[in-house]
This record gives structure tokens, sequence and C-alpha cells, in this order.
């Protein structure tokens, strides 16, 4: 029998178990999870081995109940992380990777992380009941959040300090702990909705949970839960936000792949235009003295078209916000419409557990695991006429005359006043005519991903027969497997990079020849109609690589650990505690290609095939011992010290100390500090990965060395020092990358002014050396002169490639202030007043990218593609009014703006638009929700409203103009789906 059917078998065993005992296991729907351990007596909290008091703790513990994240309207990992205001603002969420991705977002298929202190996905260690989970099966670094068993969870520790003394690597920015229910008697299901008022992004969650025993009572407990959830997606055209057409604003997309093809000027081919294309070499003069053959001309935007607003998501390209006068008669598309704004996403995650009074021991055992199928889709394949991989044009045939001619005779009448050119057009009719064309009968490129996890774990804690001293044993293995496959907007190529047929790929009914080409070439599919045959769209069918295998990868990790821990000797403030350990962890990685592109298999365009990166199993050892002393010195003053040796293979061995202290002058005050080193270690794709070369296709490159600060003021090719460029761009691995290392700091004081009343204040620095990084383009050129190495040049020294693979560099220094209030008030008739407020102040974010070079200006809110805003202040605040029966709770979220993006036009200062607004606006929106229990006993229903005032995401430019992902608005800050109504049922007995 598999595991798998044991775990199906175990989890049938414990509803049906459950379900037979109902009857009698009827308890108050308020408190389902009976505690195993005795609030006096300490427990175990995230970041330390030593029993305590966590309403004492010397460390910055953010403690998150259930009924929290109820009251805030949360229903998965993910929006929690993201509610979170330590956490990040990078591109770690499910929307901030539906568009195409490229550099360290490539890999991060179906995975929504966490990155705590805006420190990294990779430096925040995600924890299910304090043992580690397996990382992301495609990234092979940062933990997919999707997996957590929520409907399990009892509360969530988050750890806003350094912990690689206790935990080893990763504990940078901070530790993320999910403790499930361990001792929970009953039945219980809950369903949630969400639904957007506008439509799309809907939300639907069943789960239910069930557990028997008592282990004080009965001297055991087993329980289990299950969660189905169900994220619909939201696509970019229901939302009117989403529109990329404002150059009033500062905003337009650098496309000319249009429904409406655009008219370009390429070379002969051998294979398949031996005698040239129709405007191929010609000078096509546009009013503004730039090239219009060399540009692209769009027929619609000639004198006497339709215009380019005619298509659907079209418009007029700008050329002057892109610094490209060739581009004059050229359209644009608006290409984030095409894309989700929030990905679909179904879930299915189950837990189960088993725990036992073994003498005066507890021993346990847990598996859980969760299967998620994703999907991101994002603007269709645009198909471009070159000599080589793509060679297309649209002939002169039986089937194409009249489009051809129509399109022939658009040019010539625009170009009439100029004779020599109109003549020189005339002697090159019949020939095919080249084009870059935005293929919408092809449908959205789509990647569809199955993720994959299991985890079992078992221990056994309790006594030693020492007075006061405890032990504890586990282990856990963990795998993470992830595929993903091409969906719609796929199709084979037909040609070889060469440009020769392509044996293997299929050819289209009434083609002449394999794939698109053959397609295209035959005139059956028309690029210049927004329209298409029946045969074209059978053709279209019948080369679809729908189904196709992208990748996949697969990650595992098992860990043991032991531990002791009780008190030493007696000090004036209490007992000296110790905790001590060794921990033992093995992780394997493993990334598998494409069978889709191995060199027999036909060739499907412009598939992000990663065969290059394939790897055979890489492992990874590491060995720990830790130790961790609480000296209560005197009755105000407590220290504590903790100290972990880790050996990894193939790098060495790293110590790691931590020393914090608390000191309570009174029962209401409370001052707190720590000091602690920290690292991470390469992850196994950022060491082994190969070479990927891509071409840039962007419009804000130049070269720095012949044009100081790298800001181009004139077009591709123009031969001008300050022209475009457009290398090819190298990702990959670095095989001799290092570990990151980093020193943490923090300093705050804990007010308790009135019973149920407190105030919080944490200080925090950290410093990160050696940084693991890839380095913006931007970066690239800003600092040219420090990584020479990274600009390959021709022979007259041209810049052909930019290396950004990945690279140890410099420093980072991130510092701020997490503030924190709870309170509650006693009324009238038994009611009760509540608040609540979070909130993160960052101080100060800089980086430098060599250790001698000088720290580099505030990171505080400036904008980049991919990493993290540095947002400058975030909060979360929430009011709650409740008595036996009813809670409401009125919540607010604010997050700051920071600086807008500049396109090449306004960056160079060529262009001023009225409407740029250089700041983006802040997002703060309001949160309600009325709980009542008083319909029927152990019935809760919940009504809530997301968003109540129904507001769009701030205007911010976010679009890439080599990418072509992005748009209107920053999914690494806002919710797409504006005002939503929730309704919540639970059920126990």
């Amino acid at each position: 029998m598999t595991a798998r059917n044991l775990v199906r078998l175990a989890l049938a065993g414990s509803v049906s178990l459950a379900a037979f005992a109902a009857p009698a296991l009827a308890q108050d729907i308020s408190s389902p999870n009976k505690a195993s351990d005795s609030a006096s007596d300490g427990i175990i909290v995230t970041g330390s081995r030593i029993k305590q008091d966590p309403a004492k703790s010397a460390l910055p513990l953010q403690i998150i109940s259930n009924a929290e994240i109820q009251q805030n309207g949360i229903s998965s990992p993910e929006q929690l992380t993201m509610f979170l205001t330590s956490n990040g603002s990078g591109a770690d969420n499910l929307a901030a990777n539906a568009d195409v991705t490229t550099g360290a977002q490539r890999g991060t298929n179906g995975l929504s992380s966490a990155n705590l202190r805006g420190q990294g996905s990779a430096a925040t260690l995600v924890l299910l009941n304090s043992r580690r989970v397996a990382a992301h099966g495609l990234s092979g670094s940062a933990v997919d959040v999707n997996q957590i068993p929520f409907a399990a969870i009892d509360r969530i520790e988050v750890l806003k300090d350094g912990a690689s003394a206790i935990y080893g690597t990763d504990a940078i920015g901070g530790v993320i702990n999910y403790i499930t229910k361990k001792n929970y008697t009953g039945i219980g299901a809950t369903g949630f909705v969400d639904i957007p008022e506008q439509g799309g992004g809907e939300i639907y969650n069943l789960s239910g949970i069930v557990g028997y025993g008592d282990l004080g009572t009965n001297g055991f407990n087993v329980m289990a839960a299950v969660s189905y959830r169900w994220n619909k997606g939201l696509r970019g055209d229901q939302r009117s936000f989403v529109n990329t057409n404002q150059p009033i604003n500062g905003l337009a997309v650098d496309t000319r792949g249009t429904p409406i093809a655009t008219i370009f000027s390429i070379g002969s081919n051998a294979f398949q235009t031996p005698n040239g294309t129709l405007t191929g070499g010609l000078t096509l003069t546009a009013p503004n003295g730039g090239n219009a053959a060399s540009g692209g001309i769009n027929v619609l935007d000639l004198p006497g078209g339709a215009g380019c607003t005619s298509m659907d998501g079209g418009q007029e390209y700008d050329w002057a916000l892109w610094n490209s006068p060739n581009n004059f008669y050229a359209c644009a598309w608006d290409t984030g419409r095409a894309a989700v704004l929030q990905q679909p996403i179904e879930t299915l995650t189950y837990y189960a557990r088993g725990t036992a009074a073994v003498g005066g021991s507890e021993a346990y055992v847990e598996v859980t695991g969760s299967k998620a199928d994703s999907a991101k889709r994002f603007s269709h394949n645009q198909l471009s006429s070159n000599t080589t991989s793509l060679p297309i044009a649209y002939p002169l045939n039986s089937l194409t005359k009249t489009t051809y001619d129509s399109v022939f005779n658009s040019l010539r009448s625009a170009f009439s006043g100029n004779p020599a050119q109109v003549a020189a057009l005339d002697a090159r009719y019949g020939l095919p005519i080249a084009f870059r064309y935005r293929c919408i009968p092809c449908d959205v490129r789509e990647y569809t991903t199955e993720s994959e996890t299991f985890r079992v774990a078992g221990g056994i804690e309790g006594p030693l027969p020492f007075d006061r001293w405890d032990y504890r044993v586990g282990a856990s293995y963990a795998t993470s497997s992830v595929t993903s496959q091409l969906g719609t907007g796929y199709h084979y190529r037909g040609t070889l990079s060469t440009g020769a047929s392509d044996p293997n790929a299929p050819i289209a009914p009434g083609a002449t020849a394999p794939g698109l080409v053959g397609l295209i070439n035959s005139g059956i599919l028309n690029p210049f109609s927004v329209t298409q045959s029946a045969a074209a769209l059978a053709g279209l069918q019948a080369i679809s690589a729908e189904g196709a295998t992208l990748y996949g990868g697969r990650y595992k990790t098992f860990q043991a650990d032991a531990s002791i821990s009780g008190p030493l000797f007696a000090l004036p403030g209490g007992d000296a505690q110790v905790a001590a350990g060794v921990d033992y962890r093995r992780e394997t990685y493993e990334f598998n290609g494409s069978a889709a592109a191995a060199a027999t298999a036909p060739v499907i365009f412009n598939a992000a095939f990663d065969n290059v990166n394939a790897l055979t199993p890489k492992n990874r050892t590491v060995k720990a011992v830790y130790a961790e002393v609480s000296l209560p010195i005197i009755d105000m003053l407590e220290v504590t010290g903790a100290i972990r040796l880790d050996d990894y293979s193939g790098f060495g061995s790293t110590t790691n100390p931590k020393i914090s202290a608390k000191f309570q002058p009174a029962d209401w005050l409370m001052f707190r500090g720590s000091y602690s080193t920290g690292f991470r270690v390469p992850s196994f794709n950022q060491i082994f990965n190969g070479i990927t070369e891509s071409p840039y296709s962007g419009s804000d490159l130049a070269d720095p060395v012949k044009c100081p600060g790298g800001v181009p003021t004139s077009a591709f090719n123009s031969g001008q020092p300050c022209a475009q460029i457009r290398p090819n761009i190298w990702n990959g691995g670095t095989a001799d990358l290092g570990p990151e290392t980093a020193k943490m700091m923090s300093l705050g004081v804990v007010l308790r002014p009135l019973p149920r009343w407190s105030l919080t204040a944490d200080w925090w620095d950290i410093k990160a050396d050696n940084t693991i990084q890839l380095l913006t383009l931007r970066q690239l050129i800003d600092n040219a002169a420090l990584f020479p190495e990274r600009f390959i040049r021709d022979g007259a020294g041209n810049v052909q490639v930019l290396d950004q693979r990945w690279i140890n560099a410099g420093a980072r220094k991130t510092r701020g202030i997490d503030f924190a209030l709870r309170g509650s008030v006693d009324l009238r008739d038994s009611r009760t007043l509540s608040l609540g407020f979070d909130g993160t102040l960052l101080l100060e974010k800089k980086e430098k990218l060599t250790q001698a070079a000088p720290w580099s200006a505030s990171q505080i809110g400036v904008f980049t593609f991919a990493g993290d805003l540095g947002l400058r202040w975030k909060h979360n605040a929430w009011l709650t009014l409740s008595n036996d029966d009813f809670s409401a709770t009125l919540t607010q979220i604010h997050r700051a703006g920071y600086a807008n993006q500049k396109l090449p036009g306004i960056a160079s200062g060529a262009v001023v638009r009225p409407g740029f607004n250089p700041q983006v606006e802040a997002y703060t929106i309001y949160n309600f929700a009325l709980s009542y229990t008083g319909l029927a006993p152990n019935y809760k229903l919940t009504l809530g409203v997301r968003n109540m005032f129904n507001n769009d995401p701030p205007f911010a430019i976010s679009y890439d103009g080599n990418s072509g992902a992005g748009s209107s608005w920053e999914p690494r800050v806002a919710d797409p789906r504006g005002r939503s109504f929730t309704v919540q049922v639970e059920v126990k007995f």
C-alpha cells in the first residue's frame, strides 16, 4: 500500500470514528481545542527551546489566533502573509507572478511565499509545528505556504527577529511557525464564500475537522482535518483600472505586436523568403523624420486608416514616451488586459495527527499533504517575422490577394508624396509582407501547474528522571513535487533554429509546410484581420502544443533532532534554564527538463523550456549542535544566550550566536533587546543552473561607457552614443556562490498600563553581507565600472550580452520599528470593545554592490520590477464590539505610496506628460465582519464586506518593456478584486 493510500485510509478512519462519537463530544464552538500545556508551566515558543510565558518573552513574537484571522476575513495562508505588516512588498504572491516572468521569478509557478523584513522569501523560515517543511519543488528555496493545512491551525507565531542560533539557515528575516490543534475533540465544518461585486476572482472554501479522545482523560487523541479551496481567476479585462493606454499619465506599452499586424522590414531567408520581403531594405520617411519601415507600420495608423483604437485593446504607439521615432506609424496593444490579475487555483490540504500518553511522555505521529492546481495566463503570443527561427511572412496568392492588395495600397497611398519611395515599393510588389502580430486566435498563453506536497513527522517528548528536566526527540520527512505544463496559446513552430523545416512538427490541413510557419506562409492564417476562417482555426487546433510538459522539480528534506531542557541552578531571579540539542537534515533537489524540448521533438514556439537547467538529484547534508541558556539574574533582569554550530556539506561550518535580554522594573514596563548573527546558503538552482540566453527587447537601456548614465535618448541602431541597446541577457547559476551572512539587532519596550492593554515598540536592524542576488539590468548599467566583466562586448566594443547570473555582491542594510497595540474595555450589557493595531515603519533600506563601494541612496519606496518596494509605512488597525452572541469588527489596512516608474522619454527629459505623478498614492481599504452565534446551538454565522468603499488599486506604472509584463497597478501591494462580500458558516459538535 502506498503512502498516499495510507493517508486516505487514516483520514477515512478518523472521520468515521469521530462521526460515531459525535453525540458524546459536543463542546462550545468558541473553544474547540483543549490545550495540553498549562500556561503557568510555560510553553516552547518560536525562537527558543526553553519553556516560558510568551507574554513575558524577550523576543518580538506576534501570536495570531484563529479568532483574529476570522475577524479580518483571512481565508488562506497567502492572505495572512500579505496581511502582516512585517512582511515585505516583493513579488511573493500568485498575483505578482501571473504574467511573464524573468530572472529570479522564473520557476515560481504556483508559489506563494513569505518575505519577512523584506529580506527575501529564501531568508524567511517557515515551520509547521516547529519543524521545517519542504521548499517549493520548482524554486528549490522558498516554501509554498499554500501547502499549510489552514483548517487545522490553532495559531500562528511570527518571530520578528533572527533565529539562526536556534534553527540554522534561512532565519534572517524571521520565522513564521504554523501551530496546529493538538487535542481537538468533536466535529467541525466550515463553509466560506467571497464574492466580488464586479465579478471574477470568487473564492470558495470548504473544510472539516474531527477529533476523538482527550489526552488528559483518555490518554490519547486522534484528529484529522481536510480543506478544499477554490480561487477563480480574475482577468485583466474584468477591471477598468487595468489600462496601459494612459499616455497623458506617462504610461504606454512598448509592443508593436497587435491583433492587426504591424508591417516590418526584414531581410531574406533561404528557406522561406529567398527574395526578401515587401519593405525589406526600404526607407519610408515618417513626418517626425523616423524611418517607418524599420520601426513598423500599422495600416490602421496611416492617414485615412481606421485608427489603432478600432482594435479592442489597441492604442497608438507612443514613440515619444519610448524614445523611438522610427515607430511613428506603429500601433500598440494593451497586454495587461490579457493577463490574469488573480491566478485560478484549486487547493486540497489534509492533516491527521495521533497523540498518545506513554508513561509520563507524549508520543505523536502527524501526516499532512496538499495538492494544488493553478494556472497563470498572460498575453497572447507575439509572432514576429525574422530570418531564422520564425521565418514567417504574409504571401501573395489566391487566398490572400484581397488582403495583400489592401495593405499594399494603404502603404502606397500613405507615402505617395515621395515618388522615389513609392517607386521602390512598387518594384517589390508580390514579395511577402513581414510583420509583428499578436495572435488573438491562438488564445492567451497558459501554464498549468500541479503542486503536491507530503509530510510525515513523529516524535516523543516528556520528563527525564531529573527534577523538571524534559526531552524531545523527533523526525520528519517532507517532499514537494511541482510540474508545469503548457496550456492554451502554444503551437508547434514548424522550423528548426536554422530556419529549415522541422520534420517532426505537425502540418495543418491545407498548409504546405509544418507548424505556425506553414499555416501563415500558406496564407491560411491572416494576421491582418481580427476574424479568421474556419480553416485557420482548425489549423491552429491541429498544431496546438497544449498538454506538453514544460518542466518539473522535486524537493525532499529529512530531519531528525533531539533536545533536552531543564533548570541548572538557582539565581536571585529564579532558576537558570538550559536547553541543548542536535539536529540532522538531508535535502535533495532535482529539476526535470521536458521531453518536448528534446532534440528529436518538434519545436514549440516561445515556450520557456528550462532543459539547460535540468538537474539530476543533488544532495546536501546538515549536522548541527546547539545550546541555549536563560539566566534570571535578578527579578527584573533576565539574559538569554544561544549558539548553534552548523556543518554544511559543500560549504563548511558556521557558528551563529544570539544574546537577548529583558529588563522589567515594573509589572507594567519591560525593555527587551537582542543581537544575533545568521546565514543562508544558496539554493541548489542558484548554484547548479545552466546559462539561458534571451534577447532583450526593452527600450530603456544605453551603453553606460558611451552614454554616461545609460539612459537612451535616440533610437536603436541610430549610431548615436546614447542609442538604445538590446543585448542578449544571460541568466543562470553560479558554481562558486557562497553563503549570505547577516547581523541582526533589536531593542524594544513593552507597556502594560492596564489589565488587557499592551503597547509594544521594537526597533530592529539587519545588515547582510555577501548578499546573494540577481543584479537588475539598471543596477548593472548604473555600476558598469564595478562589474565590467558582466558586459560582454564584440570587437568594436558594442555590448552583445549582459551577464545577469547570480552573484555574491556587497551588502544590504535594513532598519525599522514595529509597533503593536492591543486593548479591550468592558461596556454595559456584557459588551466588550477591543482594538488592535500593528504597524511597521521602515527607517533605512540601502545596499552597496561591493564591500568597498559606498552605500547607495535610500531605497525606501523606490520602484523595482521584481524586488521589494520597501514601503516606508504599513499598518493594520481594527476595532471589535462583542458580547456573548455577536461580534462586529472594522479593519483598516494601509500601505504607503512609493516612487513611480519613469518610462524612457520621461526619464531622459525628452517629454513631459502633465498627468504623470512621480509618486504612487497610498493604498487604504476598510473591511467589516459581523459574527453571530445566536441562531442555533453550535452554529456561527459571519457576514463580511472586504474593501467596503470599493477602492481601486492606485495607479502605478508596473509595465516592463522587456518582458511585456505588468500594467497600471501593483500586485505586490494591492488586491485587484475590489469590494467583495463574504459569508462563513461554522458548525461544531
